[in-house]
């Protein structure tokens, strides 16, 4: 219940900071004044403009307006106020306003004229020309200019905020810290948010917690990045609207984002900008995170203790819980709980759910999927790790433990048991009595080509940031499969001796799946046949793409790194670097040569910068593993690199022959006619083969590629 207050209303408004937390000779507004000055020089260097005292007239205009002040003397104005558009209000605190000349607000078809009306505006600092209308309560805040605020219950801070961060203030106790726990329910991979939080800060401290010093660590440069001082006021940046929402508290907002009837929001740092503003709609209700640029949130997905990426979107009653959600990816009408999920994820139908994983980008959750169950064993501390391009179908349902190599997709079912997928590029499905496992390698390369290339291409077409603050690949062969493919490789060769007369293998009891049943691996020579060709096609066109920015040549190039390097790659959010390299940063974080996020976040862009060549290293080591038949000792000559290029040219028209093949099934197939009454029809539902943009893209792929291949023909030869 409400505490009545029985001190005097003159105090109403002030002592926001207690004293016991004020240094010496500050005031409870030295932090608000601070960080008011560091928003404008933030905006351009543009300062604002003096304040001054109400003259008695203004005054007198006011109180004739019907508002009321505890202390006319502590409201400031600039000398462009104009007491007529400020009605029916109460003012607390020290209020500060600036210019109010009246005019007009726009925001699509919503216009309200500028000024304040019916509001109780509490110890706050008002921008240029705002339209403030109809809130019953807003407390400790800096708006910016142009803000819209019309019919708003409730907006206010507390002297203690943390805007979504997992920090505490001064006085606060240990156990007021908010954590996220990804991955794992029972909090043995918590992370602490933090408003610059990308999903590469949150896969090296969830998944190195064996490392006590370097979680130490991370805590405390976490806790360092921000000012444990009390005092800081929320912060409505310039030409934010706020329309028909309840509560608001704690809030820090970029600028141009967009809030409407939003039921509760609670600390928050909402990142937006006018070239990539966030959208917060009806019914929504976030507490305790972080949302990045370009977020699109509605019709009432709720968030607790989450960090959500630049350019993602909430919609339709998602749920987003204890989960860190990389940047372009989208959850609608699904749960996802306890999880760490790289970029260009999508999940979409109200029977999703996705509870205690860690998911690696370019993911897609079919309808009725459900990835782990809260009590499949003695404890809630089971964990999915599925690599990219993850794809479990309609109504699968999958069992913790389990992890899976990149780009499996599983057939509807039931798979009861535990399972460890090593082969990338698989279809895991079940046989007709479900009494075992069918497990198809390569089965994309081989069967389903346009939605291999697609996955890549939609990747990359959905990228909307202007705030980039992670490059990550979308390229569906990369180091990351081009290591699983050559572990598959491996496999498969000393498998062979087990193989019957169908072609299939038969994989003795719990080795990929954790029960007494046998997993049959199915078209296993075609599979090998297949995974070679995507690596002679990943090391061929990566070289040649490098040959192209560089002035090397296979020759010069072979010659200048002539030692052998890792398969081992790590994928941080998406951003992948070789091992020894992801141990050196590791090791430089431990060291403390990298003491702050920021920090870190530069030897990203480091790392990011000698991608290109690494990543050309270690096709050329693919190359050495194929030539040398995994021994590495056969010197390459012109004719074999020559004779790659061939493959290669060959294996691109296969690309190109597929994707278009496995299109035209939509066309060809009767089934797929029966629901229109023409062709005609159907090319106006479906669009023609022929203005595909997947299609349009593979011919303008295939040219480049064609063209690269040979330019390094000719150098072969030069």
């Amino acid at each position: 219940m409400a505490t009545l207050y029985t001190e005097s209303d003159e105090r109403y408004g002030y002592d926001f900071v207690g004293k016991e937390f004020l240094p010496k000779n500050c005031d409870e507004y030295y932090l608000r004044d601070m960080r008011l000055n560091a928003l404008y020089a933030s905006k351009g260097g543009r300062k604002p403009e003096q304040f001054r005292h109400l003259s008695p007239e203004e005054i007198s205009g006011l109180i004739q307006n019907r508002n009321i002040s505890t202390h006319w003397d502590d409201v400031f104005v600039t000398n462009r106020f104009n007491p007529a558009y400020i009605k029916d209000n109460f003012f607390a605190g020290r209020v500060r306003i600036g210019a109010c000349t009246g005019g007009l607000l726009r925001y699509h078809d919503y216009v309200v004229p500028a000024g304040i009306t019916k509001s109780r505006i509490i110890s706050c600092d008002i921008g240029d020309n705002c339209a403030i209308h109809d809130c019953a309560y807003i407390s400790h805040y800096i708006i910016g200019d142009g803000v819209i605020l019309s019919s708003v219950n409730e907006l206010d801070t507390t002297n203690h905020s943390k805007f979504g961060e997992g920090v505490i203030k001064d006085g606060e106790d240990e156990a007021l810290r908010v954590w996220i726990e990804p991955v794992n329910e029972n909090g043995g991979r918590g992370v602490l948010p933090f408003a610059g939080m990308i999903c590469a800060d949150a896969y090296l401290w969830a998944t190195n917690r064996d490392d006590t010093e370097l979680m130490h660590i991370f805590k405390n440069i976490t806790q360092n990045s921000v000012d444990n001082r009390r005092g800081y006021y929320g912060e409505i940046g310039h030409g934010v609207i706020i329309k028909h929402s309840k509560t608001l508290k704690d809030l820090r907002i970029g600028d141009g984002a967009y809030i409407k009837g939003a039921n509760k929001l609670k600390n928050l740092t909402i990142k937006s900008d006018e070239k990539e503003p966030t959208q917060i709609g009806e019914g929504v209700e976030l507490v305790n995170g972080i949302i990045g640029y370009g977020c699109h949130i509605f019709y009432g997905s709720k968030a607790v203790r989450f960090v959500l990426g630049n350019n993602c979107g909430l919609k339709y009653g998602a749920r987003l819980i204890h989960s860190i959600l990389g940047d372009n990816s989208t959850v609608s009408c699904c749960e996802v709980l306890n999880n760490l999920v790289f970029p260009a994820h999508e999940q979409h139908h109200n029977n999703s759910f996705l509870i205690a994983s860690m998911i690696m980008g370019q993911s897609n959750m079919a309808a009725g999927a459900t990835i782990g169950s809260n009590h499949n064993s003695r404890g809630n501390d089971g964990e999915i790790i599925a690599g990219r391009g993850f794809w479990p179908g309609l109504s699968s349902s999958l069992k913790h433990n389990s992890r899976f190599a990149g780009f499996t997709i599983i057939t509807k079912g039931n798979y009861p048991f535990e399972l460890n997928i090593p082969l990338p590029f698989c279809m895991l499905s079940n046989n007709s009595e479900n009494t075992r496992r069918l497990l198809m390698p390569a089965y994309w390369w081989m069967h389903n080509l346009y939605a291999l290339e697609r996955n890549s291409w939609k990747a990359r077409a959905r990228d909307k940031r202007s705030f980039i603050e992670q490059h990550f690949e979308t390229d569906y062969l990369a180091p990351d499969t081009a290591a699983e493919i050559i572990y598959a490789l491996e496999w498969l060769k000393n498998a062979l001796v087990n193989i019957d007369e169908r072609g299939s293998i038969s994989v003795p009891e719990r080795v990929f799946e954790r029960s007494n049943l046998p997993v049959i691996v199915v078209k296993a020579r075609q599979s090998m046949a297949a995974y070679r060709d995507m690596l002679v096609y990943y090391a061929v066109k990566t070289l040649v793409n490098y040959f192209s920015e560089t002035s090397y040549d296979f020759e010069s190039f072979n010659a200048a790194h002539p030692q052998n390097v890792s398969f081992e790659w790590e994928s941080l959010g998406g951003q992948f670097v070789p091992r020894d390299k992801a141990d050196a940063l590791r090791g430089a974080i431990r060291n403390g040569a990298l003491s702050s996020w920021d920090m870190i976040h530069k030897e990203y862009a480091r790392l990011l910068s000698e991608y290109p060549l690494d990543r050309a290293r270690n096709a050329l080591q693919v190359l050495r593993f194929l030539h040398g038949g995994g021994a590495f000792t056969r010197p390459f000559t012109r004719q074999d690199w020559g004779g790659l290029l061939d493959e290669a040219a060959r294996i691109r028209r296969y690309i190109d022959d597929q994707v278009y093949i496995t299109k035209n099934k939509d066309y060809i197939d009767p089934f797929r006619a029966i629901t229109y009454k023409r062709e005609a029809e159907r090319d106006a539902v479906l669009g023609k083969m022929d203005d595909n943009p997947l299609l349009s893209h593979i011919r303008s792929e295939s040219a480049l590629f064609f063209e690269r291949l040979d330019a390094a023909r000719r150098a072969a030869h030069s």
